[in-house]
């Protein structure tokens, strides 16, 4: 790209961002998808990189956008709103049926009856109902919080106010999908192009502004729809099956989906998929695919969760989109852990109706293996229809191999593959060593920590911490709690794109998040192998974090009391156990997290529940389990407050021991731990 061209398309993109901005903050009616507006502020950054003195007095990356999570309140679920995991092929469903098999430890022949229905593309929301009356809505947010938008729940139609029927529990949480339909999004169009204005992209972009206007009458005003499917808290039990409990929410005056149907075996829920997959475009709102659900709802609490999903329901998505496009480049992108991300820069091609600009090539060796570089033409998918990935390559462009760099693109420092010293085996991934001190690891890990599942800050997102740590404002997190002490001097409602409103929002937002659970702040450090799942075990398990805090600093070796206990916790492995001993023993992380809590108050976590007898106890399972698999031991016994732990110390209460058990029982029975069989760990926990 010249440097003309540069300056043309700088300007273009100054303008698209600045309408996505007020489309999005102000309208709440979003004409472009998440992804197609990250492309354009990442084009933006990165001709900006190349060009530095091109860049503008009204570039978006100096200005930051209103805070769009202000208008409405918070509403918490009192049970988590959480995703599910996707199938992509009828052999990944064959394969989910024999998990479940496997996690109840039943034969493989057993009949388990499974719901399918249609997988809705809209906006999730949460209906609370007290004694029958509709008393608040949200939308799902992070899982754990929502946006309060009852008012706007409130006038749709196919919502009722009051329930119908008798036989409603007193407490009722119903969950489902906010929509437009197609002959309804036609005729919004035709009315936003009528009046002079831009077409709506897709009907879930127009739900989504349309529930999240700050006038109710607005949303009033769009044809905004609800399918009811699921339910979170309940204060009675809705029906024995997944399906009974859907016809019951039909009978108390929701529209429920009538394309649900029970099958019993994989080869008709992959029926049923085709099926409907043949049917999708005369259904008349949109879908992306399929979701299967145990129907017995006591195997459905037998089953239980992960950490974002439910055992016992999966989404059997549609296939991807795929086009042929050009690939212009090929760049190094920096993540918060270092590592070097290759992407592809694309000749820009519609795939899914999502423009498409930017591919991951995920490391080194993928590029290797698919042979592609800079000038090839290639075919691409939106994976999941979200991610756009390289396929391969469909005709050769001539270059020369791509040279994957040596030295880190931001800081020039040394990029390693890491060698796991145990095995020898060299990691895909090549890793910048310069830590924190490359600046985009820095601004990464800044952004991971004021991001939604973290510290969840409003109106604090990439844009604003880049500005911020270009202006040597936050180069650490402490500083952005110091941001409003500092304001005499830095004056912030003074710069370009801020006022004394969206100034005094930030801090406020800023504020609100001086206290913070456990686990979001362990998980808003950005340490490597610890995500949302690592951390809310670790915080189950220590409850207050100046005891995990001192345990993880005390570590001095593989024989310590601490690392022992730490490496005893079920689910962490040694990958986990050895980045929190790595991370919080080095003394710059150490001075950065103790000036972090000048300004923060880490919430104690929640303990398990009281009423078991076994809360809070921490249990060995070992033998060959004949009542249930050992999956479903262990998450029983957390299900119950139990800490479930893979080996024998003196800090274990209860050794669960099947036939054959070995070395665990011997090494119990020497410290006087109590065992018990299977059965008696049943009574003691029934």
């Amino acid at each position: 790209m010249t440097e003309d061209e540069a300056k043309k398309r700088l300007k273009a993109l100054a303008m698209e961002i600045r309408i996505a901005d007020a489309q999005y903050y102000q309208d709440d009616a979003p004409a472009l998808s998440d992804a197609e507006y990250d492309a354009l502020r990442q084009e933006n950054a990165q001709i900006e990189a190349k060009f530095p003195h091109l860049i503008r007095k009204d570039s978006p990356s100096l200005a930051v956008g209103a805070n769009p999570a202000g208008k409405f309140g918070k509403i918490k679920h009192a049970v988590p709103m959480l995703s599910l995991d996707n199938a992509f092929t009828d052999q990944d469903v064959e394969d989910f049926t024999m998990r479940i098999k496997r996690f109840l430890n039943l034969p493989e022949n057993t009949v388990i009856e499974f719901t399918a229905e249609p997988k809705i593309d809209g906006l999730s929301a949460s209906l609370r109902y007290e004694n029958g009356v509709l008393v608040s809505g949200a939308t799902r947010g992070d899982g754990q919080v929502g946006e309060d938008v009852t008012a706007n729940l409130r006038t749709l139609a196919t919502i009722p106010k009051k329930l119908s029927g008798a036989d409603w529990p007193e407490v009722l949480e119903i969950r489902g999908e906010v929509y437009i339909d197609h002959a309804n999004f036609d005729t919004m169009n035709a009315e936003q192009v009528k009046a002079g204005k831009d077409a709506y992209k897709n009907p879930r972009n127009a739900a989504a502004g349309s529930l999240r206007q700050i006038d109710p009458e607005i949303t009033a005003a769009r044809p905004l729809k609800f399918f009811a499917y699921t339910w979170g808290e309940i204060s009675a039990p809705l029906s024995d099956t997944q399906m009974g409990a859907v016809a019951a929410m039909a009978r108390w005056g929701f529209e429920t989906n009538s394309n649900m149907k029970v099958h019993k075996s994989p080869a008709e829920m992959n029926a049923h998929y085709h099926e409907i997959e043949a049917a999708r475009p005369g259904l008349g709102y949109d879908i992306d695919g399929v979701v299967y659900k145990v129907n017995d709802l006591a195997l459905q609490d037998r089953l239980g969760f992960i950490s974002r999903a439910p055992r016992w329901a999966i989404a059997h998505k549609f296939p991807a989109e795929k086009a042929i496009t050009k690939i212009n480049d090929i760049e190094i992108q920096v993540g918060r852990t270092g590592a070097l991300t290759p992407v592809a820069k694309l000749e820009p091609i519609t795939v899914g109706g999502v423009v498409v600009s930017n591919a991951t090539l995920h490391n080194e060796d993928e590029i290797t293996r698919l042979g592609v570089k800079p000038g090839d033409m290639v075919e691409i998918q939106r994976a999941g229809d979200v991610i756009p990935q390289v396929l391969r390559v469909t005709k050769d462009g001539g270059n020369p191999p791509f040279k994957y760099p040596e030295n880190c693109p931001i800081c020039d420092a040394p990029a390693v593959n890491d060698i796991d010293e145990k095995t020898g085996r060299v990691d895909v991934v090549r890793r910048c060593t310069n830590g924190l001190n490359c600046p985009a690891q820095a601004v990464e890990s800044l952004i991971h920590f004021v991001s939604r599942r973290a510290f969840d800050i409003d109106g604090m997102g990439s844009k604003q911490i880049e500005v911020f740590y270009d202006k040597g404002l936050v180069t650490a997190p402490a500083q952005i709690f110091t941001l409003q002490s500092r304001n005499d001097d830095i004056k912030l409602e003074s710069w370009e794109g801020w006022g004394e409103t969206s100034a005094r929002n930030l801090f406020d937002a800023i504020n609100a998040r001086r206290t913070i659970d456990f686990d979001k702040f362990l998980y808003a450090q950005g340490i490597r192998h610890i995500g949302q799942g690592n951390a809310g075990l670790l915080a189950k398990h220590y409850l207050k974090w100046d005891k995990f805090y001192e345990a993880i600093r005390s570590i001095e070796n593989d024989e310590s009391p601490a690392w022992i206990e730490l490496m005893s916790i079920d689910g962490v492995g040694p990958g986990a156990a050895s980045s929190l001993r790595d991370f919080f023993g080095a003394k710059n992380n150490q001075a950065m997290i103790n000036r972090l809590l000048d300004h923060v108050t880490v919430m104690e976590a929640e303990a398990p529940s009281t009423d078991s007898a076994v809360s809070g106890k921490t249990v060995v399972f070992t033998g060959k389990l004949e009542r249930f698999s050992r999956d479903e031991a262990k998450a029983r016994a957390q299900s119950v407050g139990a800490k479930v732990s893979g080996s024998v110390s003196a800090k274990t209460d209860y050794l669960v021991a099947g036939p054959g058990a070995g070395s665990k029982l011997t090494k119990a029975t020497s410290l006087g731990i109590d065992i018990l069989t299977e059965d008696e760990w049943l009574d003691l926990i029934n």
